[in-house]
């Protein structure tokens, strides 16, 4: 190997090493990051971390982005599975999020919880963080497509107008009232997760979480209208 090369993997090594720092980080502080205190769990001197990621902010979007990334793996692995109809790929795509949250608390906070103070996400993030819910518009779509979903009326006012404006990334001819209500059931998708991590269920419903994620989902794909 050159030695470019060699500096290339050294680099590529040494930023994953301050990510998983970081990630440590979250889950004690909270997205409250410090790059010295990162720096100094590395065993590096702080000045040498802005070699690597030129703020906090920096590092701190990396993180987003993986995340996003993550959580839309498996969103989309869970809903291609080709068992079931639309509404089981929903379905499937639901608890896939949810367990996701379960397993990685922290990282769901990170994408989901509070904005952290003084941080402005770029551009860059905004693919990765639309992957759920642009596969969830897709299977509405298929679904729709397919003559699965019956035509109900239209909303009307300025948001049918923006929904329209989404509406038309898909084709021509996708209701807007479908694009609402796949947006409808993301917010409840992330609702209902929240809820549960952030204690929100805590002296309601304690034993069966699961169940009572299933009924919501399932409420919110009769109300796009998945058979």
């Amino acid at each position: 190997m050159s030695a470019a090369g060699v500096r290339a993997r050294v680099r590529a090594e040494m930023t994953e090493e301050i990510k998983t720092v970081a990630r440590r980080h979250l889950a004690t502080d909270g997205a409250n990051l410090s790059l010295r205190a990162v720096a100094r769990d590395v065993g590096m001197a702080s000045s040498a971390v802005y070699r690597y990621f030129a703020s906090r902010d920096d590092l701190l979007t990396a993180l987003i982005i993986e995340a996003y990334d993550a959580v839309g793996d498996t969103a989309e692995a869970a809903a291609d599975q080709p068992a079931g109809g639309d509404a089981d790929r929903f379905l499937a795509l639901a608890h896939a999020v949810r367990e996701w949250a379960l397993a990685d608390p922290h990282q769901w906070a990170l994408i989901y919880g509070s904005p952290v103070p003084g941080y402005q996400a770029p551009q860059d993030t905004i693919g990765p963080a639309t992957r759920v819910i642009f596969k969830i518009a897709a299977i509405v779509e298929a679904a729709y497509r397919a003559g699965q979903i019956a035509p109900g009326p239209e909303p009307t006012g300025r948001y049918a107008e923006e929904l329209a404006a989404v509406a038309a990334q898909f084709g021509p001819d996708v209701p807007p009232r479908l694009i609402g209500a796949a947006l409808s059931a993301y917010f409840q998708l992330i609702g209902a997760i929240s809820a549960e991590l952030f204690g929100q269920l805590n002296n309601s419903v304690d034993e069966d979480r699961r169940g009572f994620f299933e009924f919501q989902m399932r409420g919110a794909a009769a109300f796009i209208g998945l058979p």
